[in-house]
């Protein structure tokens, strides 16, 4: 594939049009799973089935033999899931790309995710291991789906335009996100005309997003290319394995061969670790720490959503100016002002989470977006969701170092303020290890095009 040609994956533009608006409408519908599940229900309802199986809010569950308080469950689900995606996910891609069933294997993982997704409907009371076991499993599927999903940004764009597409994109997820949570609240707010309990109607948010999930999913699917094998590794499923197992630790070994490429994963990993777990855990603060209402939650995360479109859109135009790396790296520092002033926050004062909410939208989308296309510059060609699969273990919604920090800080002290400024480290790491980073001879080392500007 050449880097530089406009269409690298379609034989004309019309079939180039078609791949991107499948690759938006899946955007649109796996958006619902950090949404809907991670940004807003799932926190706050598997804590409460942790404290009703402890009996008290500051009563202890047994997982495995070992006694949590019910209050560091979640985290350390979130950190287990994402150990479990950490082994999967760069096999998953690596046997994507030796295959070339990359559309399949996507279909695949959209199904058990989802599928996960809507049995959150049936947990119930106390099952806060039944909860456990559902995340575990839907957050497997939804992050090999997402990682496969990003595999097509390179063959959708030329080296110069993906940070526009990669924004695109962002931006029309989060629109679908918004549209469905904005139907979720609806039936929230008014569950007693429909003759449901809160818990009742916080369970069919979480299985809504499954529900919709699969329905633009496979709308999605039918528009995307089914992936072009690199090389033919023979009819045996057992040779296909063994092929992507020594491809994954040959890629492993070119990222380390690749110092600026395996510094700016390094930088990435880092301050993704802060943005995932703050949309992971900001529901559970407001409401636990903050004492606010779900509700009040979910009116801040209606309002990120169309604020992080149009700050991906605006975020991309500047990269456009200014260079991704350099609108990244301002971003951060963003992130960092966020958290301080989060953890200032007043007690009951919904205003000031809601206003929060629209300083941490603008800056949201975009940050991610850029660091999908700027990360995208490094995969060498054929690699795609190999590449991806390593990239999705710190993209996906949920990170395991920035869950295990929350889940220590609540265990060792019970306070949700010291586990949230204890994330602004992650963005000051962040920015020190981007800021040494030199990115065009990362790109110009994986064989790909530099960019006009970085």
């Amino acid at each position: 594939m050449d880097p530089a040609s406009p269409a690298p994956a379609a034989g004309s533009t019309d079939l180039l049009h078609t791949h991107r608006r499948a690759w938006f409408r899946y955007a649109w519908g796996s958006h619902a799973f950090p949404t809907t599940v991670l940004a807003v229900f799932l926190g706050p309802y598997l804590t409460d089935t942790a404290r009703n199986a402890a009996g008290s809010d500051t009563g202890y569950v047994p997982v495995f033999g070992v006694h949590l308080r019910a209050d560091s469950y979640y985290p350390f689900t979130v950190a287990a899931a994402v150990i479990v995606e950490l082994c999967l996910l760069p096999l998953l891609g690596a046997l994507a790309d030796t295959t070339g069933r990359r559309r399949a294997l996507l279909t695949g993982c959209m199904v058990v995710g989802a599928v996960a997704t809507l049995g959150f409907v049936t947990v119930r009371g106390g099952a806060y291991l039944w909860g456990g076991a559902l995340f575990l499993v839907a957050n497997t599927g939804y992050g090999g789906a997402n990682a496969l999903n990003n595999g097509y940004l390179p063959e959708l764009a030329s080296p110069d335009e993906r940070d526009r597409l990669s924004s695109r994109g962002w931006a029309i997820g989060y629109l679908g996100g918004f549209v469905l949570l904005a139907i979720d609240l609806g039936v929230y707010l008014a569950h007693g005309s429909f003759g449901l309990s809160k818990p009742a109607a916080a369970r069919l948010a979480l299985a809504s997003a499954g529900v919709w999930w699969l329905v633009f999913g496979f709308w999605a699917l039918r528009g995307l290319p089914a992936g072009a094998r690199r090389r033919s590794p023979g009819p045996d499923p057992a040779r296909a394995r063994s092929t992507s197992l020594r491809q994954l630790a040959a890629t492993l070994r070119e990222l380390a061969a690749n110092r600026q490429a395996l510094l700016f994963l390094v930088a990435f990993v880092l301050y993704n670790e802060g943005i995932q777990t703050v949309i992971s855990f900001a529901s559970t603060y407001a409401t636990k720490e903050l004492d606010l209402d779900l509700t009040v939650t979910i009116e801040a995360i209606l309002i990120i959503q169309p604020v992080a479109f149009a700050g991906a859109l605006w975020l991309g135009r500047l990269a456009a100016r200014f260079g991704a790396r350099r609108t990244v790296l301002g971003s951060l520092v963003a992130w960092i002002a966020v958290l301080l002033s989060a953890s200032a926050l007043q007690r009951g004062a919904a205003w000031q989470f809601l206003a929060l909410g629209v300083a941490l939208g603008v800056v949201l989308g975009g940050s991610q977006a850029l660091s999908r296309s700027l990360f995208a510059q490094i995969v060498p060609s054929g690699r795609e969701a190999e590449y991806f699969g390593l990239y999705e273990i710190s993209q996906n919604g949920t990170t395991w170092i920035g869950s295990l920090t929350v889940g220590l800080a609540l265990q060792w002290s019970g306070s949700y303020r010291l586990a949230i400024e204890s994330l602004i480290a992650f963005f000051v790491l962040g920015f020190v290890f981007l800021l040494r980073t030199d990115l065009s001879r990362a790109i110009a080392k994986a064989g790909n095009a530099v960019p006009r500007l970085l």
